[in-house]
């Protein structure tokens, strides 16, 4: 059975944990073990009193904010009644004031395996944070829901650095939190006290779904392993005026808009059966954000065989086909995006100008893949010193 790192953390304490360590945690509502309790409740029972401070990452503490740039305020935790710091509010960044009442920060959220994800990137504040600040930092390791095998997409350019990529590397990482947090801390010179709790049990190819773990929505357009697995692709249409399906019970495995000819992107990508996908057409209308209560024609993306399917290649395949047959009606979302005013969103989200020039262009999508091979080279050498599972 899979052990994740808050369940061996508790279970078989460090040499290092003594009664008198004040503890923060850094957690959401996905942040639970197998019996479904939460970390919070987890760490009070074998660790009673010593919890002294909560902090939660975009969406909230329940997860519960349903889109980007809606920030949560400090509270209470009804619970232990003691505070919960949002690190994603008047600040993304861990205060010496939010730091004070706590020895060592311990962080318990599931990362999808993303680049755009933030919450990888509010981790990496913390470690900043913490080391100013001579404070201890432990990560409670999760699975990487997509697996830790397969690596797929371009590196970060400089020029795209923002809240949903701050380090260059690729838009699938294959890394479990923990590997990307020490990969972070040494690569770009935090030094932090850093100690990752590592899970017992996981297979490195293994989704989400093979691991005998409850999914808990790591945010609210997560719902299920199925969404996770397509949203490096689909995560893309967050730059487009094309739904990702936001306000429907299926976000990010269907996507479309009103005016899209499934057909004909059908033709243009070569047809219904994808390398480990089926596009199934289908209409739908979203009650919330984009075209809410408009009647939206696309597809859900089925997978077959996720060992197979290339969500970033696939989706980009997708995008270039509704540019190349709606160039009159598609649109690049015009910014802000994750608290950039100035930069195009399907820049940050890519990673790199040079795509939505490319896809503009038409040009075919295969090429494009060999441009950025050379930079997941590079990433692949420096990602091999920081795995822990094999």
């Amino acid at each position: 059975m899979l052990i994740t790192g808050i369940e061996n953390f508790t279970k078989s304490p460090p040499k290092w944990m003594k009664k008198s360590l004040r503890l923060g945690l850094l957690c959401n509502s996905a942040s639970v073990g197998h019996n479904l309790y939460h970390a919070r409740e987890l760490i009070e029972k074998n660790f009673p009193g010593q919890l002294k401070a909560l902090y939660s990452p975009q969406h909230g503490f329940y997860a519960s904010k349903q889109d980007n740039m809606i920030e949560s305020d400090n509270m209470t935790d009804p619970v232990l009644k003691i505070p919960v710091f949002s690190l994603y509010g008047k600040t993304r960044i861990p205060t010496s004031r939010m730091l004070e009442p706590i020895d060592i920060l311990l962080i318990d959220l599931q990362d999808v395996g993303c680049r755009v994800y933030t919450f990888i990137y509010t981790m990496s504040y913390c470690l900043e944070a913490a080391k100013k600040a001579g404070k201890k930092v432990v990560i409670l390791d999760r699975p990487n829901p997509i697996t830790g095998t397969f690596i797929e997409g371009n590196c970060l350019s400089e020029e795209c650095i923002s809240f949903v990529g701050r380090y260059p590397i690729p838009m699938r990482h294959g890394l479990t939190i923990g590997e990307l947090g020490v990969l972070f801390n040494k690569e770009f010179s935090i030094g932090c006290d850093l100690e990752v709790i590592p899970m017992k049990g996981w297979t490195k190819n293994s989704f989400f779904q093979n691991t005998g773990l409850p999914w808990i929505p790591p945010s609210p357009n997560l719902p299920s392993p199925r969404s996770a697995m397509v949203y490096p692709g689909q995560v893309l249409w967050e730059g487009t005026n094309i739904s990702e399906g936001r306000g429907t019970t299926q976000p990010f495995e269907i996507f479309g808009a009103p005016f899209l000819d499934t057909d004909g992107i059908l033709e243009e990508v070569g047809g219904r059966n994808q390398p480990g996908a089926i596009l199934r057409s289908t209409s739908f209308e979203p009650v919330a954000n984009k075209w809410a209560g408009c009647l939206c024609h696309g597809f859900q993306i089925h997978v077959t065989d996720p060992y197979q399917y290339k969500p970033y290649f696939t989706s980009l395949k997708l995008i270039r086909a509704v540019i190349k047959l709606h160039k009159d009606r598609f649109r690049w979302k015009s910014p802000p995006y994750e608290y950039e005013f100035n930069k195009m969103p399907i820049d940050l989200i890519t990673g790199d100008i040079k795509i939505r020039k490319q896809l503009e262009n038409l040009e075919n999508v295969v090429k494009i893949e060999k441009t950025w091979q050379k930079g997941l080279t590079s990433f692949m050498a420096i990602r091999k010193n920081y795995l822990i599972y094999w």
